[in-house]
């Protein structure tokens, strides 16, 4: 089974008053391939899903599923499984016949779904609960139990909408490795939508980054965050996310960007930054390539604000000329108010149009030039 949006818009409202919540996107979502549509509240991200499902219908544009056109088809004509934030078990039935409910309306004898339903019992880690009621169940489990329920109707496409956002960080970590084995073993298509990058890093093989109903950038979790198409790509993903600076390109003697009073050195393709000699971009790069240092004329000069110890690192705050910057520091940094200077790795510097905010060429590839050169 494959998905393919083609150009799928979605508009609420009309004329002046028109909302546009998805603007004419392409996706492609293959047999037994995860992907994550992430972004911030309101990007269009749920919509999508929704006119994937079929509880809503594309103002325009197509979906289908192997070549067959469903965008006008209800969800009980899809052969796809949802699940939702809100678990929805109905309180009156057991565990057991809350997963079982599918497929009893779908007509299978009882032994069969019963098979069935203590197959994903067992693969969810909750046999021992298929006697209890839904509401002597902790979040966690109650959640299981909406996965198996999906489960056990061994969907062509299977759909998430946030369905970790009411738990807490432990339950979050305890259920990702349920939801990967389970999505594996039906291998079918998968769409889920976030707000949590760690549920899309750590889930998708690839992730899709939205923003005003827009795909901003489609790819492998790690290539989304090593080298982001767009500045707002790159000010999305990653905790705590890339910061950025005002800058001047300079070609003077080999090419450089020039921050305030501080120049670093790049590396591009001959002839990339030639129409951006002398002119403002916008410099980001990871927390972790900052490096503090106790002469605040060696760096980037900046007053340290406040520290966020979190064991294994500590997130940094400083005050620059540039705005609030954020650094992840070591374990045992205290920077007790003083005045620093930030040096930026300059491998590991990012450049991005000051106009149209689209990366300047790949970070990513300059730095495996230099490591093989």
């Amino acid at each position: 089974m494959t998905v393919t949006l083609d150009n799928v818009s979605r508009v609420f409202g009309d004329g002046s008053d028109a909302v546009v919540a998805v603007d004419g996107i392409d996706l492609t979502i293959h047999d037994d391939e995860f992907i994550t549509l992430v972004g911030p509240s309101g990007c269009g991200k749920t919509t999508t899903l929704r006119c994937v499902s079929g509880l809503d219908t594309p103002s325009g544009g197509t979906i289908t599923f192997d070549n067959h056109d469903v965008t006008d088809l209800p969800p009980q004509q899809r052969d796809i499984a949802l699940l939702f934030q809100d678990i929805a078990l109905y309180p009156h039935m057991t565990v057991r016949d809350n997963m079982a409910y599918g497929l009893k309306i779908a007509g299978e004898s009882k032994q069969e779904r019963y098979e069935k339903v203590d197959d994903a019992a067992e693969l969810l880690q909750i046999t021992e609960q298929l006697d209890k009621s839904p509401a002597s169940l902790s979040g966690g489990q109650q959640q299981r139990v909406a996965l198996g329920r999906s489960l056990v109707r061994d969907p062509t496409v299977f759909l998430f909408d946030e369905p970790m956002s009411d738990l807490d960080a432990k339950l979050k970590r305890e259920l990702r490795p349920i939801v990967e084995e389970v999505t594996d073993q039906i291998g079918c298509p998968v769409l889920y939508v976030t707000h949590d990058q760690e549920e899309a890093m750590t889930l998708s093989d690839r992730v899709a980054v939205m923003n005003d109903g827009n795909l901003e950038q489609v790819g492998p979790p790690k290539k989304v965050y090593d080298d982001p198409k767009s500045e707002f790509v790159a000010s999305f993903i990653g905790q705590p996310t890339a910061q950025f600076f005002d800058a001047t390109v300079s070609l003077d003697g080999g090419p450089s960007v020039e921050i305030g009073d501080h120049s670093y050195d790049i590396t591009r393709p001959d002839g990339m930054l030639d129409r951006y000699d002398g002119q403002s971009v916008r410099v980001g790069i990871r927390p972790q390539y900052i490096e503090v240092v106790d002469d605040s004329n060696a760096g980037i000069e900046a007053t340290h604000k406040l520290d966020e110890p979190l064991g294994d690192a500590t997130h940094s705050f400083f005050d620059t000329t540039f705005g609030e910057i954020t650094v992840v520091t070591h374990p045992d940094f205290v920077g007790d108010k003083q005045e620093y200077g930030l040096e930026l790795d300059n491998q590991n510097i990012m450049l991005f149009d000051a106009e149209s905010g689209e990366q300047i060429g790949s970070s990513t590839a300059v730095r495996n030039k230099t490591q093989l050169s």
